[in-house]
């Protein structure tokens, strides 16, 4: 609909934090959408975006009416979702928000999936650490939350929690290679790639690293968990995955998997949600369902 269209332009405008970079998105002139923007301010008589050297960003007349402009935008896409379910179409856009450890192979290969059966469905997937995607939930930025140990749950509505074990990655030549499970003591004699803090692999590792009494020293400490990976092939170093994020072709690429001893690693939780008190539009509930079902045989 036509007034929605000018609240998906603010939206966007308020994420990338500036009207030039927003209209180029958008396909539209920066001065047109400026137009729009003072057309909205002079409606409610108030400025929304300060403007300033690097952009615009929002003041707080803006963030209240931000918080109305995505409830309408969630609330219309979960009618538009329902209407072409009810006409046999399954289309709508899905929000997605998640920490890293799903995206490298779980969680694409479910959108892969899903698109292959309703095709007119699009997603928008965006990373958070863990104690952020709840955020993205309250302000109806995202429909769906997956977390790995997420840190906050006030306001998240659990549909499935399941426990995660941890598995050191490395390549098929490395001396451990041979093994189906592997000490985390013995683990630290190799050069270790580990994620940032407050990624939830790290987190989980430290907990059991310090309830045995052991360092960890990584020799590299990245957000990115596919450099960590891209960093063991042909060498000793060591990186770490979770099971739901296996990949079947790893042997293609040199690489195998080894679990961590659940005697010293017990693993940690992947929690997948929304936020509490919401109902989620069809093609976000369905897709909601074909993870939480992937999680049940995957745990």
């Amino acid at each position: 609909m036509r007034h929605q269209l000018v609240l998906h332009y603010l939206d966007k405008v308020a994420r990338v934090g500036s009207i030039r970079a927003a209209a180029e998105e958008l396909s539209i002139t920066p001065s047109a959408l400026n137009r729009r923007i003072l057309t909205i301010e002079e409606e409610l008589g108030v400025e929304i975006f300060e403007r300033h050297a690097a952009g615009v960003r929002l003041n707080l007349a803006g963030e209240i009416f931000l918080q109305h402009v995505r409830t309408q935008l969630a609330d219309m896409e979960r009618v538009r979702s329902r209407i072409a379910d009810l006409t046999g179409l399954r289309r709508g856009h899905i929000n997605i928000a998640c920490t890293r450890e799903v995206v490298r192979y779980f969680l694409p290969s479910k959108i892969r999936t899903y698109r292959d059966q309703f095709p007119g469905v699009t997603f928008s997937i965006q990373l958070y650490e863990r104690g952020e995607a709840e955020a993205a939930l309250i302000d109806n930025s995202a429909d769906i939350a997956l977390v790995f140990e997420p840190i906050k749950l006030t306001e998240f509505q659990t549909v499935m929690s399941a426990r995660q074990p941890i598995y050191t990655i490395c390549s098929v030549n490395h001396p451990l290679a041979a093994r189906n499970s592997v000490r985390l003591y013995e683990v630290l004699d190799y050069p270790c790639l580990l994620p940032s803090r407050p990624e939830g692999i790290r987190q989980v590792l430290d907990n059991a690293a310090a309830k045995a009494g052991l360092n960890l020293l990584p020799v590299v400490e990245s957000n990115s968990l596919d450099l960590l990976q891209s960093l063991i092939r042909e060498s000793d170093n060591l990186s770490f995955t979770i099971g739901v994020n296996l990949r079947p072709f790893l042997a293609t690429q040199g690489l195998t998997a080894i679990k961590l001893d659940s005697r010293d690693v017990q693993g940690g939780f992947l929690f997948a949600g929304h936020l509490r008190g919401r109902t989620l539009p069809v093609a976000a509930a369905r897709f909601l369902e074909d993870l939480i079902k992937d999680m049940a045989t995957k745990s």
